[in-house]
C-alpha cells in the first residue's frame, strides 16, 4: 500500500495532517489551505485507489493509520496535529487512541465512532465490485452536499478504483471505536454538519461525550463534506482549535513581559508587523516558553546570556524586566551577567551591566 500525499506550507511550519473522506481526494480540503498553509506544514493524503494512491485491498482503519504514521516518519515528524473527514476522522481517532504521543491535537469532522450497521457497508462493497463506481456517482451528491454539488469532487469519485473503495467500505464495517474513546487524550474538536445524513449530529455528540474535554461545534446547512459545503465555518473552527498554542503563548508572554508591554506591542501592530507578532506569540511563547523541560527562571538566565552575546540591547532591557517577573533576584541577574563577561566578553558585559542597572533602578 502506497498513499499519495502532497505538502503545502512553510518547510519548518508546525506539522498538520489532513485526512480525506471516502470517495474523495486531497481536494476535499482545498478551501482550507489558504489559511492553514500560512503557518502549518500541511500533509494531505489520498486513500488507497483514490486520487494518486495505488490500489490496495485487505485493509483496516488501523492499517491505514499505520500508513499515515509512515508518512509522518518520512517527514521526520515525531508529533503532528491531525484533522480528518469521515473515514479520515476515523483514522485520526484510531491514531490518537493507539498512539497518543504522536497526535498533538485532533479534529474530527463529520465522522463517527461507528458508522452504522456493518451490513450497509458490506452491501455497498458488493455493489461497487459488481457494478463499479457509477451508482455512487449518481447517489453521492445528495449525501455529500447540503448546498450545490462540487463537480470536481463528484467527477473524481468516478475515477476511484472500485476494489479499493470496496476494501475501505469493509474496513468501515469492522470499525467500532466506541469502547476506546476514553483513550484519546489529545485536545479534540468534533465538527458536525446539521444537514449531514451520513454521520448526523448524534454521531458527533457520542464522540464528544466519549472523549475527555472534547469541544463540539455543529454547523448549520452543512452536509457530509462540511469543508466543501461550509468552508468558512469549518476553517474558522479549525483555526480556533489549532490556535490554542497562540492562546497559551499569549498567557505566558503576558506573565513574563507584563501586560503593559504586551498591550503596547499589540497596539503598535500594523498590517506589516501583525504576522510577526502572531509568529512570536505562537512560536517563542506558545511552543518554547511553555515547554516543561526548563522552568521560567532558567529560561530567563539563558535568554539574558544569549542577548548579551549577540548585542541585542533593546531586547536585553526587556528581558531584565522579564527576569524579575520570573523570580530572579537582582543578585542572581548580576551573577548571570558576570558569567557572560567570561564567555561573551568584557565589553559586551560592560554594556549589559549598564542596561541592567538602568532597568533595575527604574523598577526600584
Amino acid at each position: 500500500m502506497t498513499l499519495h500525499y502532497r505538502l503545502d506550507g512553510p518547510t519548518h511550519g508546525t506539522p498538520l495532517i489532513l485526512g480525506p473522506s471516502l470517495g474523495t481526494s486531497t481536494e476535499v480540503w482545498k478551501h482550507q489551505m489558504k489559511v492553514l498553509a500560512r503557518r502549518y506544514r500541511v500533509l494531505r493524503f489520498d486513500l488507497p485507489g483514490h486520487g494518486g494512491s495505488t490500489p490496495a485491498e485487505g485493509m483496516t482503519i488501523g492499517s491505514l493509520g499505520e500508513q499515515v504514521l509512515a508518512l509522518a516518519d518520512a517527514q521526520g515528524w515525531d508529533a503532528f496535529h491531525y484533522a480528518g473527514v469521515s473515514i479520515g476522522g476515523a483514522i485520526g481517532a484510531t491514531l490518537a487512541a493507539e498512539h497518543p504521543g504522536r497526535v498533538a491535537s485532533l479534529a474530527l469532522v463529520c465522522t463517527s465512532a461507528r458508522f452504522g450497521p456493518p451490513e450497509g457497508w458490506t452491501e455497498r462493497a458488493a455493489l461497487v465490485r459488481e457494478r463499479g463506481m457509477g451508482p455512487l456517482v449518481e447517489s453521492s451528491p445528495a449525501r455529500w452536499f447540503a448546498g450545490p454539488a462540487d463537480k470536481e469532487l463528484v467527477d473524481g469519485l468516478a475515477t476511484v478504483d472500485p476494489a479499493s473503495y470496496a476494501a475501505c467500505c469493509e474496513a468501515l464495517a469492522a470499525y467500532d471505536l466506541r469502547p476506546y474513546l476514553d483513550r484519546i487524550t489529545a485536545p479534540t474538536l468534533v465538527i458536525a454538519g446539521r444537514a449531514d445524513p451520513a454521520t448526523p449530529p448524534p454521531h458527533a455528540r457520542e464522540l464528544a461525550d466519549g472523549i475527555a474535554d472534547a469541544t463540539l461545534v455543529e454547523i448549520p446547512r452543512a452536509g457530509h463534506l462540511a469543508p466543501i459545503d461550509r468552508p468558512e465555518a469549518v476553517t474558522a473552527a479549525l483555526a480556533d482549535h489549532l490556535g490554542e498554542t497562540a492562546s497559551a503563548g499569549m498567557k505566558v508572554r503576558r506573565a513574563v513581559l507584563g501586560d503593559e508591554h504586551v498591550d503596547r506591542a499589540t497596539a503598535r501592530a500594523t498590517d506589516f508587523t501583525a504576522d510577526f507578532q502572531d509568529f512570536i506569540t505562537r512560536y517563542a511563547w506558545g511552543e518554547i516558553w511553555t515547554r516543561p523541560g526548563l522552568d521560567r527562571r532558567t529560561r530567563s538566565c539563558i535568554t539574558l546570556t544569549a542577548l548579551v552575546a549577540h548585542g541585542h540591547h533593546d531586547e536585553l532591557a526587556m528581558h531584565v524586566r522579564a527576569a524579575r517577573n520570573n523570580g530572579l533576584t537582582v543578585e542572581e541577574i548580576k551573577e548571570v551577567l558576570l558569567q557572560t563577561a567570561v564567555y561573551c566578553g568584557v565589553p559586551a558585559a560592560n554594556t549589559a551591566f549598564a542596561i541592567a542597572q538602568r532597568v533595575l533602578s527604574e523598577q526600584e
